[in-house]
């Protein structure tokens, strides 16, 4: 049992240490070396699930949605033009409408209509680590946040109602849901109103000249603090931890650094161990079964075909390749996606080769989707 858990640490740290280095060999981003690398060391047996590596991986893909939502100023948000924000529900909306046609049209199971256009930021984070706050970066974050919202409610629902049916479990669901949304905005509100009446609040809890790290302290406690609310309350964990994130640079604008510095330590530790461990839980061996890379390859394409149909809403306002590009960094909601199909398969919603189609097709999607964006980027620079 040493033996296993040593080896299981000892990899572990060797691929946070030396994916950059594949990467930069490779000239692809960091994020599906990890995946890669995790996939092939799980399948010698150098990566055991261990409970811990479990738990470490769980954080730290709530900690990639904390870091997403620091992306996120509520102020800038609600500053959003009306026409911009009809655009992006048009986009969400033409989102579902081809996802329902889709699923419709080959008699798929329905929960299909909820997975293929889910909307996540978190890989749109590391897309920002690399290619700093371009235009089209900043509208995919801001339309992208508002499609996650939308993505992690869609979860929570769907999460109740296959754990509870219809049924009084649901309906208890969506009553905390509400609840729970009316009181962040009530809560939002009433800070908005306290820190702009008393300004010198946000300093104290996170003073310019700080020796004791109060800054970290207190965003680890928000963290900490709403996923605890939503464990609680039952709801979706990753949604405590988005909205977590959204508080920083919304009330304490003034530590323009902290983003960076709370970005920095996850991506150098707690977000690598969460992608080694998505690699680790897919089995290489089930490569051999039957039309699974067929119906792989088949949901990775209509996943990219849709968002980049869906997207042409923004062309007018916001050019082609701006437009282009946002379709391709949701192209790849890889955390979310794997939440919800693990919820439908553990519920029989879905069958095993859909299951593994779903987690194959979401690593085609961001090794793709990543390559893409980076011939675009290096044609836009050449």
């Amino acid at each position: 049992m040493m033996t296993h858990n040593a080896e299981l640490i000892i990899t572990i740290s060797l691929i946070i240490i030396f994916a950059p280095f594949f990467a930069k060999i490779l000239k692809l981003p960091t994020t599906p070396i990890e995946i890669i690398l995790g996939s092939i060391f799980g399948y010698i047996g150098f990566l055991q699930h261990h409970y811990l590596f479990k738990l470490v991986a769980e954080f730290g893909f709530l900690y990639l949605m904390f870091i997403a939502g620091t992306e996120i100023d509520m102020k800038q948000v609600l500053k959003i033009p009306a026409k911009m924000l009809k655009l992006t529900f048009v986009y969400i909306l033409l989102l579902y409408a081809i996802a329902a046609i889709f699923t419709l049209y080959f008699s798929l199971s329905g929960v299909f209509i909820v997975i293929l256009p889910l909307i996540s930021v978190g890989l749109v984070t590391t897309l920002s680590k690399e290619y700093g706050k371009t235009p089209w970066l900043e509208l995919s974050m801001t339309t992208g946040g508002i499609g996650e919202v939308v993505s992690i409610t869609m979860l929570t629902l769907v999460s109740a109602g296959l754990e509870h049916g219809m049924s009084h479990g649901l309906l208890k669901t969506v009553v905390s849901l509400i609840l729970f949304l009316l009181f962040m905005l009530i809560l939002f509100r009433a800070l908005q109103l306290l820190f702009w009446w008393f300004p010198q609040i946000s300093t104290v809890l996170m003073p310019h000249k700080d020796n004791k790290e109060q800054d970290i302290r207190l965003s680890m406690g928000i963290l900490f603090i709403l996923v605890g609310v939503m464990l609680y309350l039952h709801l979706e964990l990753a949604f405590g931890a988005f909205l977590a994130g959204i508080f920083l640079p919304t009330f304490f604008d003034h530590k323009h650094e902290l983003p960076q510095k709370l970005s920095s330590y996850g991506f150098g530790f707690f977000i690598p161990i969460f992608f080694i461990y998505i690699g680790s839980s897919f089995d290489l061996h089930s490569l051999l079964t039957k039309g699974l890379l067929l119906e792989a390859v088949t949901i990775t394409v209509v996943m990219i075909v849709m968002r980049t149909i869906s997207a042409t809403v923004f062309i007018k306002s916001n050019g082609l390749k701006n437009s282009l590009l946002l379709a391709l960094s949701h192209s790849m909601p890889l955390t979310i996606l794997i939440a919800m199909v693990t919820l439908a398969y553990n519920t029989k919603t879905i069958d095993k080769i859909s299951y593994d189609a779903f987690i194959l097709a979401s690593l085609f999607q961001v090794i793709i989707v990543m390559i893409i964006i980076k011939i675009i980027q290096m044609k836009k620079t050449a």
